[in-house]
């Protein structure tokens, strides 16, 4: 088992109001699996996301990847074990504005402090079809080129786990399908496991595996 997510509660505080955001969750994933969790605007998706992607913590439960649970691990571990394992794709693209595409695509890398493989950067930025826009910056690209620079900073450390938030919410149908076609390319080629949410049909239809959440619970 790639990931297992046992009883996993997640409670925000806001004042004296407490907001449920995950409630008893039991979520098992296999390596390769392609699965679209699937729910409307705060249904509990992005929390899923975040605790799985070891950005957050659970109030309650566990989380294991590879069999390590995450909450046991201190920060610097965790910095460390995300860099290796998990590439994340976020809804808003998260690159940043003042670094190129090779730039953005090469810093994770860079995170390492290891010497950065070139040439693994440019076959990278070649798999998503934007060699000609090397020295671009976020501001001059399209939103599908964006988003295609944010696939290649995730696939460049050769994550065993891709998580994308809403990957298609900021882009034209059209778009949007080219982007999922090619997440499913990757999935077939590199075996990379896919956790992406959505609630959009014509979306969820491209995944192996649909899960629905609903108020923060998975429905059965």
């Amino acid at each position: 088992m790639l990931i297992r997510a046992e009883n996993v509660s997640k409670i925000y505080e806001m004042g004296k109001v407490e907001i449920k955001a995950l409630q008893n969750v039991n979520l098992d994933i296999e390596k390769g699996d392609f699965i679209s969790l699937m729910g409307p605007s705060g249904a509990g998706k992005s929390t899923l996301l975040h605790i799985i992607g070891c950005l957050d913590n659970p109030t309650e439960g566990s989380v294991e990847i590879y069999g390590q649970k995450i909450q046991n691990m201190k920060d610097s571990q965790l910095s460390v074990f995300r860099n290796r394992h998990i590439g994340f794709i976020f809804q808003s693209f998260n690159l940043m504005s003042v670094l190129n595409v090779y730039e953005n695509v090469e810093y994770p890398l860079m995170i390492r402090k290891k010497k950065v493989d070139k040439e693994k950067v440019f076959k990278t930025i070649e798999s998503v079809g934007l060699l000609d826009y090397l020295k671009h910056r976020p501001d001059e690209l399209s939103g599908g080129q964006r988003q295609r620079v944010a696939i290649a900073r995730a696939l460049v450390t050769d994550p065993d786990i891709i998580l994308a938030d809403e990957p298609t919410a900021n882009l034209d149908s059209k778009t949007g399908e080219k982007i999922i076609s090619l997440l499913l390319e990757l999935n077939s080629i590199h075996n990379v496991t896919f956790l992406f949410s959505t609630h959009n049909d014509n979306v969820a239809k491209y995944a192996k595996r649909v899960i629905h959440i609903l108020d923060g619970q998975l429905q059965q």
